[in-house]
């Protein structure tokens, strides 16, 4: 916490680190999400010594009122910060505020009861199925040497047969490797989930390392970069920029979007929107909505298939 502007006092240091040490040891938050709550909070904090003049301890901090508040999101929303990005930042304070009102016994109210500003949940689009396949056939070809084309074949097939988001791929050990049927992944808020692998998606992995020229080791990264070091995200999205723009595809065809396109081409195919939710690792079921692609009559069919309430008025 060093990295603290000296405007925030002690007393809000202290707060603001114990309340990181609390959501790092019960809240389940990841050590990305922890940094980007430290962001934002020190930004919270700084505006609100320099709004009242000076550092605001835990006491001053208790006082904080409604007006004070709307100052803050106008200062953000000057700066040029996006309706999104704000509504991210009030949902850390208010979770500071939360855990501070309760050790400290004051009424957050004032602070609770701010509401987040409207914005458009934007998801990158599905790709349709042949457009995902030929994406796969293609992403192979990008690369100058065979290994790293199979490197990436068995990335981008992770993404689009196992429905993995990038940072799960790319957290796979060498121990991980031959992959199992049922493959354990740890994703957001450390969760854990089974996964069933493809035999393709076996395949696919089981080709690159036979091709790769770096030793493997048990705690090593499975995919590797160029020089041997655990492959970058960046790698993943620049390959699949140059196969999107050989197929014609928009730029929302995304190392995401073969994730997208999993959960979207399995609800197709049949799958029901729970055994979909669970494969994906998302907390609600309304997450899982979100991220499909389907009319309003294929969610009907799913709702009357498999919601208790729908089957009880048959």
């Amino acid at each position: 916490m060093s990295d603290q502007p000296t405007l925030i006092s002690p007393g809000a240091r202290d707060a603001l680190s114990n309340w990181l040490d609390h959501m790092r040891a019960l809240g389940g938050a990841s050590e990305n999400t922890l940094a980007a709550y430290q962001t934002d909070l020190i930004g919270f904090l700084t505006f609100m010594a320099e709004h009242f003049g000076g550092p605001q301890g835990r006491t001053a901090l208790a006082k904080v009122g409604l007006s004070d508040m709307r100052a803050w999101m106008a200062h953000e929303r000057g700066r040029g910060v996006a309706a999104r990005s704000l509504a991210r930042e009030l949902s850390a304070v208010k979770s500071f505020y939360r855990w501070l009102s309760e050790r400290d016994d004051f009424d957050a109210t004032a602070v609770l009861s701010v509401r987040s500003p409207k914005f458009t949940q934007k998801l990158p689009r599905p790709l349709a199925p042949d457009a995902a396949k030929a994406m796969l056939d293609l992403v192979g070809e990008q690369a100058r040497q065979d290994w790293v084309g199979a490197r990436d074949i068995a990335v981008v097939t992770l993404l689009y047969g196992c429905g993995l988001r990038i940072s799960e791929a790319l957290s796979l050990t060498c121990a991980d490797a031959p992959l199992p049927d049922m493959l354990r992944i740890r994703g957001k808020g450390d969760k854990e989930r089974l996964v069933p692998v493809l035999p393709a998606a076996r395949q696919a992995v089981e080709a690159y390392r036979r091709l790769s020229p770096h030793p493997e080791a048990p705690n090593a990264a499975l995919f590797k970069g160029v020089r041997g070091g655990a492959l970058a995200p960046r790698a993943v999205q620049k390959v699949m920029e140059k196969t999107r723009m050989q197929l014609g595809l928009p730029a929302t065809a995304t190392p995401h979007a073969m994730r997208h396109s999993f959960a979207t081409h399995l609800l197709n195919a049949g799958g029901d929107l729970r055994s979909i939710q669970e494969l994906l690792g998302h907390a609600s079921l309304s997450t899982t909505q979100a991220y499909t692609a389907v009319d309003t009559a294929r969610l009907m069919e799913v709702y009357e298939a498999t919601h208790p309430r729908a089957k009880a008025t048959d």
